[in-house]
């Protein structure tokens, strides 16, 4: 049974980047985010050893995160009442 309070991943894709569905899991526990959703997977040139995850730019009603492991990169979406500097302390939570 989940809290009121706790919000969700939303699953519309059957790929993710690996290790972001438990870290956007337990993000999505942290007070003030309603909804997170993974977006559009592409390749990129530069390598990322780890996952590494940030706030990108301002949305409607939250922010446009980046998630980055090897030489992919993944858009996730967060509907959330929390400030840019709260959500990035959110986040690092979460990736511990």
């Amino acid at each position: 049974m989940t809290d009121a309070s706790e919000g969700r991943v939303v699953w519309n894709h059957s790929t993710h980047l690996p290790g972001l569905i438990p870290m956007l899991e337990g993000l999505a526990r942290h007070q003030g985010i309603s909804t997170l959703t993974p977006g559009v997977i592409a390749t990129v040139r530069a390598h990322s050893p780890e996952l590494r995850v940030k706030v990108s730019v301002p949305i409607r009603g939250g922010f446009k995160l980046i998630a980055r492991k090897g030489k992919t990169v993944q858009e996730v979406f967060v509907i959330t009442a929390l400030a840019e500097s709260q959500l990035e302390s959110a986040i690092a939570q979460a990736m511990r």
